[in-house]
């Protein structure tokens, strides 16, 4: 048993491509693990970026990736009326 197996809520999982420090290989295998364990996740790699994407990935990218998390919050967080 893994902490994996113990997640539950719906996860995103955001990667870039070259990302030196946290390797593409760790985020692909915890988004597998949670597929598989019947976990409502999505995963998105930004290609041709690094660890700093949030603060100075090409423009396009970091507007895909602000999007990608709205609409993830859009659909999973409860809307008040």
């Amino acid at each position: 048993m893994t902490f994996v197996d113990d997640v539950d809520t719906p996860c995103l999982v955001l990667h870039s491509e070259q990302d030196l420090r946290c390797p593409i290989e760790q985020a692909l295998r915890y988004y597998t693990a949670l597929k598989a364990n019947g976990v409502d996740a999505k995963c998105v790699v930004f290609p041709g970026e690094n660890h700093e994407l949030s603060r100075s990935g090409r423009p396009w990218h970091r507007l895909d990736r602000f999007e990608e998390i709205l609409g993830f919050w859009a659909k999973h967080l409860p809307q008040h009326t």
